[in-house]
């Protein structure tokens, strides 16, 4: 059970942060325990984790702030393994440099700006770049599964929403805008024969294509008869007398 002056100090921080949001960070207790928050960080711009949102987790032991917290992520990032500690100057794998003025907007501040960075610590990963852009690309919709997501953090729920309208609403104009060109019969590129063409001229060169292979299949014993009868013809006059 939590002691009286951490419930005060957590209570405080998470004033503190409904009234002067941190840039790029978001975190909340859970309802039904105080020492256990929940955060979302957001990639910076110009990083690979631009554009990803990073559902994570943060518990608090009875004696904060005179001892540090447990700090681990639930979405997959490239950056630090999921559901795991990670070691961090502000973390529980060093009681010895922890300091009781840090808060959680800076502890989270400062986990943002270490996952930025590429140095390895406990808990953390190697990955490509192109796996982390992948990944914060499918972050949002990969936290929206999870129901304590959805229920802490609904305005992250509701920009997924509109970026699935926005998403179907692109392919469902890139859909008309084709049909449309079809209905109005503008040229439209095709393939024949491994070549490009334009709509307008398709059935000139389609037909100009099949003349071409029935030249291809003329009867080779029509020619051998051609060529027998043109000899006869030649060799009339030789044989009268």
């Amino acid at each position: 059970m939590a002691e009286r002056a951490c419930v005060k100090r957590l209570q405080k921080e998470y004033r503190a942060l409904c009234k002067e949001p941190v840039s790029n960070v978001v975190a909340r207790p859970s309802p039904n325990d105080i020492l256990e928050w929940h955060y979302v960080l957001e990639g910076s711009e110009g990083t690979p984790f631009s554009g990803g949102y990073y559902y994570g987790k943060i518990k608090f032991p009875p004696e904060y702030p005179y001892k540090p917290p447990g700090i681990s992520m639930i979405t997959p990032n490239g950056r630090f393994a999921t559901q795991k500690k990670i070691c961090l100057s502000m973390s529980d794998f060093h009681p010895e440099t922890w300091n009781p003025m840090w808060s959680v907007s800076s502890i989270l501040t400062g986990l943002l700006s270490f996952m930025m960075d590429n140095s390895p610590t406990t808990g953390s990963v190697s990955t490509t770049v192109e796996e982390k852009k992948r990944l914060a690309k499918a972050s949002l919709g990969h936290n929206c599964k999870n129901p304590l997501f959805r229920k802490l953090f609904p305005e992250y729920v509701e920009r997924y929403n509109q970026q699935l309208q926005n998403s179907e609403q692109v392919v469902s104009e890139q859909t008309l805008s084709r049909r449309e060109t079809s209905k109005s019969g503008a040229p439209t590129t095709v393939v024949v024969n491994g070549t490009n063409v334009e709509g307008k001229d398709r059935e000139e060169t389609a037909n100009d294509a099949r003349n071409r292979r029935r030249t291809k299949k003329f009867p080779f014993w029509l020619l051998l008869l051609l060529a027998s009868v043109f000899g006869i013809v030649m060799a009339l006059p030789l044989l009268q007398p």
